[in-house]
């Protein structure tokens, strides 16, 4: 390819709604364009990553045993019905209707399809276990849609589905694509932890997250992790805690009610009762589907608002606003100001305790009256009904592994794949059976398999870059080399350029040819930023019968035959493939 007929425009400056740095590189180098909020034009540059990728993805798929297939974009709304997540799915699910007023959605995700087509076409345990897998686009309508091609509402992703007839099964296909994932990413040039996580709306009783570490600002989630194997995602990661204080018996002799003025927060509380905060139970109004939901806490702790979702079984939550509190307390007779709610009193509200409630004695708790306390209170007094016990804690930094008991660490991970044990989930309400050898019809165990294909090429790019552009790993980079003569009316470099060019191109090099009328700094700068993994330049030294070779990962510079340039290019070439 000629750079004076390749399709890319080069920005100056960054766009002013990008936030990470694969957003400012991407779009700045001329590889997407945005459409609309979180939609975006894959040019020319970035379809060539994308398809590189797909490529490795497919290759270690087929050796694993999957089977390749396309499923529509549209789904009808009856699928997503019987599988009971036309509802329950929230907002995230685009939904339309078609000229005869049947009611659809563009898919962000295909377990509903593929249940279909296996309970369609898998009738007898003798078909099984099968693998299928299919490359499409998707679309989720993210409320608040973020970090360019990370957080998009319409992305490129690999979903792939077993089917088996035995947990044994499930379990020796879920290692088959941990190990092919693995095997993708490593090639992608990616560094991946393989993380324990949270199911979220495609469900499962197993599930882990492939995740780039990075320390960008595009890293989603806190990933908790040990020097032994454990790793977990930030919703998903347990903990044992330090030795603390959670009896309050010697600073209260008796269980009372007494006046803190002005204690709206928990450090004001603990300050002006001169206590550690580990002795007071935090009461937390949230709304999951609309309805409002009471989180008891150690107050030293911080609520994780996935497990919390979990352990009610909604599917939204968010924090309550003041007035949204005021009005829950004054619908159950009470008439105080946020800050000082407590669990006491209310009795047609769900309320979720977390573990660390359990050993607490003697605590301070709020009672639903402005500027009071209750104090050396037990559970007893709380006069709570009902109250469910469940993990809904943030892991934090320095506790301790739930494996081997040593400090846990945390890093910021971006999540490129996932694997999921679905079991029976989508199997048994969709009366999708087979028939075992018994003669009897039983669900299919399933397994869910998913790779973000644009995701993947950002990842690459947050973990591969400088200064001064991307810095793409061979295998997936748009072009493997550039060859940039100095002076483009200096006939000896622009012939040696355009021999090298050709030579490349002869032994199956993706190879550019910077034949543009423009300063070499111009040109430089387009290299690094394009993020070319290999730079030729032809200039004075020719003279010499040396070129300039660049290795645009670690910098390396250094004057060589034109000869050992072209041999240099095709050996690195032939490794990765």
């Amino acid at each position: 390819m000629k750079m004076s007929k390749l399709f890319v425009q080069t920005l100056r400056e960054f766009p002013s709604d990008a936030e990470v740095i694969s957003h400012k590189m991407l779009a700045r180098a001329g590889y997407i364009r945005k459409l609309t909020s979180g939609v975006y034009n894959y040019l020319p540059l970035m379809w060539r990553v994308l398809r590189k990728v797909e490529t490795i993805v497919r290759d270690e798929m087929d050796k694993a045993g999957a089977q390749e297939l396309l499923m529509p974009f549209v789904q009808p709304k009856e699928l997503w019905v019987e599988s009971g997540r036309w509802e329950a799915y929230g907002k995230e699910l685009m939904r339309l209707k078609d000229r005869h007023n049947r009611e659809m959605c563009l898919g962000p995700t295909h377990e509903e399809i593929i249940t279909a087509i296996a309970r369609d076409g898998l009738k007898s345990y003798k078909q099984m276990p099968v693998n299928l897998y299919q490359i499409q686009s998707k679309f989720r309508d993210e409320v608040r849609p973020r970090f360019g091609l990370l957080r998009g509402r319409e992305f490129i992703m690999k979903d792939a589905y077993s089917f088996g007839t035995s947990q044994e099964e499930l379990e020796k296909e879920y290692q088959n694509m941990w190990q092919a994932y693995t095997n993708i990413f490593n090639r992608c040039g990616l560094d991946t932890k393989a993380v324990q996580s949270d199911s979220g709306a495609i469900g499962g009783s197993v599930s882990h997250e492939f995740m780039v570490i990075t320390d960008t600002d595009a890293g989603e989630n806190d990933v908790f992790y040990c020097e032994c194997d454990y790793a977990a995602n930030s919703n998903h990661a347990v903990s044992n805690l330090p030795e603390a204080l959670v009896d309050g018996k010697d600073y209260f002799k008796t269980t009372e009610i007494i006046d803190t003025p002005n204690t709206h927060s928990i450090e004001e509380l603990s300050e002006f009762l001169n206590i550690p905060s580990t002795i007071i139970l935090k009461s937390l109004v949230y709304i999951v589907d609309k309805n409002p939901v009471i989180a008891l806490i150690r107050a030293d702790k911080t609520v994780e608002e996935t497990k919390l979702l979990n352990a009610v079984g909604g599917m939204e939550i968010r924090i309550a606003t003041s007035p949204e509190i005021e009005e829950i307390m004054q619908n159950h007779g009470f008439n105080a100001v946020p800050g000082f709610i407590g669990p006491k009193g209310f009795k047609d509200i769900t309320i979720i305790a977390d573990n660390t409630v359990k050993d607490m004695k003697n605590f301070v708790v709020g009672i639903n009256q402005t500027d009071k306390h209750l104090v050396g209170a037990n559970l007893s007094d709380l006069e709570l009904d009902e109250i469910k016990y469940e993990d809904i804690r943030l892991v934090e930094a320095g506790e301790f592994c739930p494996q081997c008991g040593k400090p846990l660490k945390v890093t910021r991970g971006i999540e490129v794949g996932n694997i999921f044990q679905l079991g029976t989930k989508y199997s048994k309400p969709m009366n999708a059976v087979y028939l075992d050898t018994d003669g009897k019809a039983k669900p299919y165990i399933m397994g869910c398999y998913g790779i973000g294909i644009s995701r993947t090429a950002a990842a690459a790019v947050e973990a591969h870059h400088d200064e001064w552009g991307i810095k793409w790993p061979l295998s997936i980079a748009p072009y493997h080399v550039i060859i940039v003569p100095v002076s483009t009316k200096d006939e000896t470099q622009m012939s040696v350029a355009t021999d090298i060019y050709e030579k490349l191109l002869s032994a199956g090099v993706e190879a550019v040819l910077d034949d543009r009328d423009e300063r070499p700094g111009v040109k430089f700068k387009d290299a690094d930023l394009i993020g070319f993994p290999f730079r030729i330049t032809v200039g004075k030294t020719i003279q010499e019968g040396n070129v300039e070779f660049v290795t645009r990962e670690n910098g390396e510079k250094i004057a060589i035959k034109p000869e050992e340039a072209i041999d240099k290019v095709i050996t690195a070439v032939k490794n990765i493939k």
